[in-house]
């Protein structure tokens, strides 16, 4: 299927599947899936953590040739117990249930291996399944890349206040229990366990404030990111994004760049915008120099959110990976084998040629 100029997105799909997986713990995670049957299998990876997937992601793939699996993380979405709910137990909502949630989908998909999407926070999700389980990856697109170190949560939340001081000072007035400005994130995780509902709801509201902060000097045309989303995600985004972030991501500090050697044999295209402020370029830099089979690109006129020039890079990178000879990975089907550049043998899938159905 071809698309008028290379920077604009597929026509929109529906799903053909869909369902709720039950991961255990008392949650259901839901799924989807669209474009074809026998296409080349990739998973989208949303961001936040607890935004939740969207139908715009189903558009960056060639429906004619991919095969697209979307899901909602844990508590979030159309996922349940949702993380809105103050009795949502969030002890069960790690990096590592995560992985283990993704996995399960591949499993229950009947999928043997698939490429990865995804951005901010979805990329630090990808870089951990893909370094647990590297067998399972064929390539992986990754524009705004972060791995969620302390350093960078530190960046994001008191680093960034010397760019945005009055904004950031109104932050740091949401909760005023605490004296360390270092310890702004875990007051506000423990703000949002609150029983007391305005609590949850004020703490929900200062912190949207304050990502839409960092994120204002970016030319992205619509309402602000955050603080323009429904109540109901936005007390799931931020209770999600707060519990991950007080906790590190439950990941050992540098750890995704000191494994990335693990992901060697799986190419990447990375891309990042020069202007993010949310997730300065330092580390998408740190990673290309890390991972021996990613390229990195850099938007110079792009912040985190991405713009038409990101937005071309993405559609260029699933454009090209659709054309690699990669099985559609459904186990126990005959025509199933490893990608030749990982050293597999059988017959390798070749994608839809464009403009057939």
């Amino acid at each position: 299927m071809e698309r008028t100029r290379d920077d604009t997105l597929y026509p929109p799909i529906e799903p053909y599947e869909s369902g709720m997986l039950d991961v255990g713990d008392g949650n259901l995670v839901y799924w989807e899936v669209c474009g074809n049957p026998d296409g080349k299998p990739a998973l989208v990876v949303h961001g936040g953590p607890g935004s939740g997937s969207t139908p715009r992601s189903r558009r960056y793939f060639a429906p004619d040739r991919y095969r697209v699996v979307l899901f909602d993380q844990r508590g979030c979405g159309r996922s349940t117990p949702h993380a809105s709910d103050p009795a949502t137990d969030m002890r069960h909502n790690t990096t590592a249930h995560l992985i283990a949630d993704m996995e399960r989908l591949r499993d229950h998909l009947n999928i043997d291996r698939w490429l990865l999407y995804g951005g901010s926070w979805g990329s630090t999700l990808i870089l951990a399944y893909a370094e647990e389980h590297p067998e399972r990856v064929t390539e992986a697109v990754i524009p705004a890349v972060t791995t969620t170190r302390r350093s960078e949560i530190d960046w994001l939340y008191r680093g960034a206040g010397q760019l945005f001081p009055e904004a950031w000072a109104a932050f740091r007035a949401g909760v005023p229990e605490t004296s360390d400005p270092a310890g702004l994130v875990a007051a506000y995780a423990r703000r949002m366990e609150s029983e007391d509902a305005a609590v949850r709801e004020k703490a929900t509201a200062d912190w949207c404030a304050w990502e839409d902060a960092v994120l204002s000097m970016e030319a992205v045309p619509g309402p602000p990111p955050y603080g323009s989303r429904p109540g109901r995600e936005q007390l799931a985004l931020v209770r999600i994004c707060s519990h991950y972030f007080s906790h590190g991501a439950w990941l050992e500090e540098g750890r995704l760049l000191a494994r990335a050697h693990r992901l060697t044999g799986i190419p990447a295209a990375l891309i990042h915008g020069r202007f993010d402020l949310a997730g300065p370029l330092i580390t998408a830099w740190e990673l290309d120099r890390a991972w021996p089979d990613a390229t990195l690109t850099v938007i110079d006129n792009a912040g985190h959110m991405g713009g038409t020039e990101t937005r071309r890079a993405v559609l260029a990178a699933l454009d090209g990976f659709a054309r690699r000879g990669v099985s559609p990975g459904r186990k126990g089907n005959p025509r199933t084998a490893r990608s030749p550049e990982r050293g597999g043998g059988g017959e390798a899938w070749r994608p839809v040629p464009r403009g057939t159905r």
